[in-house]
């Protein structure tokens, strides 16, 4: 699944994420298995690659079967989210979607890929085409110019924008009930890139709990969410890295239980072009990458919508940015260099989670 916002491979310490850059996450002491706790629990680690990307699972069971058993059903969410949420493999529900672009055809939407597209949609309308899940075809000229290490020309820029726009994609409800889609504009490609990981992430810790798992981590390419806490402790520590331009202050220090944390970032996918940095992250209402450096990290209540309002912040910047977050259930801590030194930003109730 391509995305305009992935995070980088992941390790975890028994109780602790350290985070670096676009929260690269790096486990310590890890392999698959359990680990007997004082506390009459076992600590169960495990690790597969979905989504194209290493997502791992660390959680508190009764047992290790009863640990094998909810780590399993986890993973095979995800897979099955795949399945219908790609936009690399031709046959997922979302590629067949997107093939109909243009056609007129009114296509019967699954529960998952509804429940993602309205909630994309949401979230294109509040930030005003901020974020935008058809920036397919404009995805597609950036990455071949990240890799021939070429600026784009702006023709083929302006034509991958007339495949886009998220107001042609006109969502409704047939007369079963059952929710549809229909993309107006030929051409169009859409990408969950900036959203599907974070409703992974909320699906496979719903399954851990209903198989009972109170405390668990789950992460995808970086980003998390964590429910419950570790024995002993207050919630689950993550460390944030620093933004990585010459002086840049240090990183935080936040504590999670039963929450979302995503970061958006530049660290590991951006090209330098002409001495601009162009980062993999797109304005979709221009086209055109972002060209200065910029991490931000959000703390929400669940991961679908903390994952695209934190391309939301990336893109408007602070400003902007936090005025539009404050519909929602989420604190942000920004970190960007838009005219040399580095800025720190971050939303009123953010404190609270640096709090042990």
């Amino acid at each position: 699944m391509s995305s305009h916002g992935q995070g980088q491979r992941a390790r975890w310490s028994w109780s602790t994420v350290i985070a670096f850059g676009c929260l690269a996450l790096w486990l310590t002491g890890i392999g698959t298995g359990c680990q007997t706790r004082p506390v009459q629990e076992v600590r169960c680690e495990y690790r597969q690659t979905h989504m194209g990307m290493p997502f791992r699972v660390v959680l508190y069971a009764a047992d290790q079967a009863s640990g094998d058993v909810a780590a399993a059903a986890a993973f095979q969410r995800i897979a099955d989210l795949n399945r219908i949420l790609s936009d690399y493999e031709a046959d997922s529900e979302l590629s067949r979607l997107s093939k109909t672009s243009g056609s007129g055809a009114v296509v019967p939407l699954s529960a998952d890929l509804a429940r993602v597209l309205e909630r994309a949609q949401e979230v294109s309308r509040m930030s005003g085409g901020a974020f935008d899940i058809t920036v397919g075809p404009l995805v597609d000229v950036w990455k071949r110019a990240r890799r021939q290490r070429v600026l784009p020309e702006e023709s083929k820029v302006t034509a991958a924008r007339a495949a886009t726009g998220w107001q042609h994609v006109v969502l409704g409800t047939d007369a079963t009930g059952r929710r549809t889609a229909r993309l107006v504009v030929p051409g169009m490609r859409l990408d969950l890139g900036g959203i599907a990981k974070g409703y992974a992430l909320d699906e496979a810790t719903r399954v851990l709990k209903a198989r009972g798992v109170r405390c668990s981590l789950v992460s995808g390419g970086g980003d998390l969410f964590a429910a419950g806490s570790p024995p002993g402790q207050s919630g689950w520590k993550v460390e944030i890295g620093e933004l990585d331009v010459t002086n840049a202050p240090p990183g935080r220090v936040v504590w999670l239980k039963d929450r979302a944390l995503v970061t958006s970032g530049d660290r590991f996918q951006r090209v330098e072009l002409g001495g601009i940095r162009y980062s993999h992250l797109l304005d979709p209402r221009t086209g055109w990458a972002l060209t200065h450096p910029s991490q931000v990290t959000l703390i929400g209540a669940e991961a679908m919508s903390t994952d695209a309002l934190s391309k939301v912040l990336s893109v408007l910047g602070p400003d902007p940015g936090f005025d539009r977050l404050r519909r929602y259930p989420v604190e942000a801590f920004l970190m960007h260099a838009p005219r040399g030194p580095v800025e720190v930003r971050e939303t009123p109730g953010w404190r609270r989670y640096e709090r042990h």
